[in-house]
C-alpha cells in the first residue's frame, strides 16, 4: 500500500504542502482545496491530517466511483460520482474532503508533490505490503 506518511514533530507550519497540493490539483493556492491539512496546536507544534488509504469509503459509494488502484490508493472517478457525500460521512479521519460550492469530494492520492517540496521533511511517500 502506498500512502503519505506524516511526521508532525518535524513540521514547521510553513503551509508549503497545503499550497503545493491545492495549486497542483485546483490550479489555485487555497487551503480549503488541499488534500492535506495543517493544524497549529500552539507552541510551535503542528499536526498534519491526510488520507491514510484505509478504504472505508470505498464500500459506501453507491455508484462505485471509489476504487483502489494497484498501489492500494483510493481513487475518485469524477465521471461516476454523484456528489452524495456518503464517503465523506464515513471517513474515520475526516480526510475525504469537500469545499464550498464543490460537488465532487477529493482526497490525497499519494502523489508525493507535497513531500518533495516540504522544507522540513515532515512528509514522505511510503509503500508497505
Amino acid at each position: 500500500m502506498k500512502y503519505l506518511k506524516t511526521y508532525p514533530d518535524k513540521c514547521i507550519g510553513c503551509m508549503t504542502c497545503v499550497s503545493v497540493c491545492s495549486s497542483l490539483y485546483f490550479k489555485e493556492d487555497t487551503p480549503e482545496k488541499s488534500c492535506i491539512e495543517v493544524y497549529d496546536k500552539g507552541n510551535d507544534n503542528f499536526d498534519l491530517s491526510v488520507c491514510n488509504q484505509c478504504q472505508t469509503c470505498v464500500a459506501e459509494c453507491p455508484t462505485l466511483a471509489l476504487t483502489v488502484n494497484k498501489f492500494g490508493v483510493v481513487m475518485v472517478n469524477k465521471n461516476l460520482c454523484i456528489g452524495c457525500y456518503a464517503c465523506v460521512a464515513v471517513c474515520p479521519t475526516d480526510n475525504m474532503r469537500t469545499y464550498l460550492n464543490g460537488i465532487i469530494p477529493f482526497k490525497c492520492i499519494a502523489c508525493g508533490a507535497c513531500a518533495r517540496e516540504c522544507p522540513a521533511d515532515a512528509l514522505e511517500i511510503v509503500t508497505e505490503d
